[in-house]
């Protein structure tokens, strides 16, 4: 606040997020100081990282990159499932594989999970659940619903706005 107040800076300039094709781009940028693949679909990994701003999607590409060097595969390239793990990641921390949860506890993890599914799924424009995990992440989250959408979308009508609102408020 300190730094806009009046008189200190006379413009602010607006950077809103990229859409997907920005992202995709963002992601080839980034995807150059790597070695990658052959067959990789930068298109997907972009439909994925809906919502990622260019920092981000710079992370996404790096941590690709170390997750294919843990693997031994540094000097060979980066995969498609280095990069879509990596947006897990980037989005709900590492996973945490010495969690210890009770079988009851995962057992209302997962419902919780495939509730959010459920939802989705009764939506009528929602976008398609893509994963359900229920490996907590180091962000504090026990699971999560990955949602994928088709591409970018600009409007919705006041039901739609309504679910989303719901369903975040549930999570």
């Amino acid at each position: 606040p300190a730094l806009t107040r009046p008189g200190r800076f006379d413009r602010r300039v607006p950077v809103e997020l990229p859409d997907l094709k920005g992202r995709e781009e963002i992601l080839k940028v980034h995807a150059k100081k790597v070695k990658i693949a052959p067959g990789v679909d930068f298109n997907t990994v972009a439909r994925m990282a809906s919502g990622a701003s260019g920092a981000e999607l710079a992370n996404i590409v790096n941590e690709a990159a170390l997750r294919a060097v843990r693997q031994g595969r540094g000097l060979v390239s980066v995969t498609q499932a280095d990069l879509e793990e990596s947006i897990e990641v980037v989005i709900a921390g590492y996973q945490k594989k010495n969690s210890i949860l009770t079988d009851h506890e995962k057992c209302i993890v997962a419902y919780h999970e495939i509730g959010h599914a459920l939802v989705a799924a009764k939506q009528s424009n929602s976008a398609p659940v893509q994963k359900i995990t229920i490996i907590p992440r180091t962000s504090g989250a026990l699971g999560y619903t990955m949602q994928v959408d088709e591409g970018n979308h600009y409007l919705m009508s006041q039901a739609e706005h309504d679910m989303r609102a719901s369903a975040i408020l549930l999570t």
